[in-house]
């Protein structure tokens, strides 16, 4: 039975996607939209209840949640070292990734979903406009975190091979310009980006995504 990667267009899964293409792995991409509301139904419900992507189905067996699927494919196709191996390189990845997803993917959310943070429509407004700024200054982060890999001699952020850090950048930068952040203000950044889009098997996943890198529309 192959793996089945439930996956929603331009999320937090395009992660485990373009490292499962990578793997070379069989597998099953299944989309789940989420504008549509489709998590909520009883058949993804029944699948997880939280109605959140990514989910990883391997011989029946579920895994939820980005930074337990990662470290999960990182053991299942350790050939292609998703994550370094040693002790300290590994764990700065880890760190690393584990900002993107608590800070970086969280901001975001307030933005994107303010309704999710309160039910006040003037709260909301608040909410989407601080964030927004506090976004730019983490893609800022994001940007030193490209330069300090590029001076180390790294081809990608965590080392000589591709991994979830690189694609997670691709996903964090393309929703700021979802935020109206032009992704050109960290030129340094947007370079690392359209190498990572350009990896033959990440263009492959933002094909089946149907994804365009960049969405920023000037005001």
């Amino acid at each position: 039975m192959p793996l089945q990667l439930y996956f929603s267009p331009g999320a937090c899964s395009f992660v485990p996607h373009a490292l499962l293409e990578i793997s070379g792995a069989s597998f099953e991409p299944t989309m789940v939209k989420l504008h549509k509301g489709e998590q909520y139904e009883a058949a993804y419900q029944a699948v997880n209840p939280r109605g959140q992507v990514p989910v990883l189905v391997d011989e029946g067996h579920v895994i939820t949640q980005l930074m337990a699927i990662v470290l999960y494919l990182d053991q299942k196709f350790p050939a292609h070292g998703f994550l370094p191996i040693d002790a300290l390189p590994r764990a700065k990845a880890l760190e690393i990734l584990a900002w993107m997803n608590n800070t970086v993917h969280t901001t975001f959310a307030h933005i994107f979903l303010p309704h999710k943070f309160s039910d006040q429509a003037d709260v909301q407004v608040a909410l989407k406009a601080f964030n927004t700024g506090l976004y730019k200054t983490l893609l800022t982060e994001l940007q030193d975190l490209v330069l300090a890999s590029q001076a180390a001699g790294q081809a990608w952020l965590s080392g000589a091979h591709f991994g979830p850090l690189d694609a997670y950048t691709l996903t964090l930068t393309r929703w700021g310009s979802m935020a109206g952040i032009d992704p050109e203000g960290c030129p340094a950044l947007w370079a690392f980006v359209n190498k990572v889009a350009a990896h033959p098997q990440v263009a492959r996943v933002m094909e089946r995504e149907r994804l365009q890198l960049n969405v920023f529309k000037p005001a």
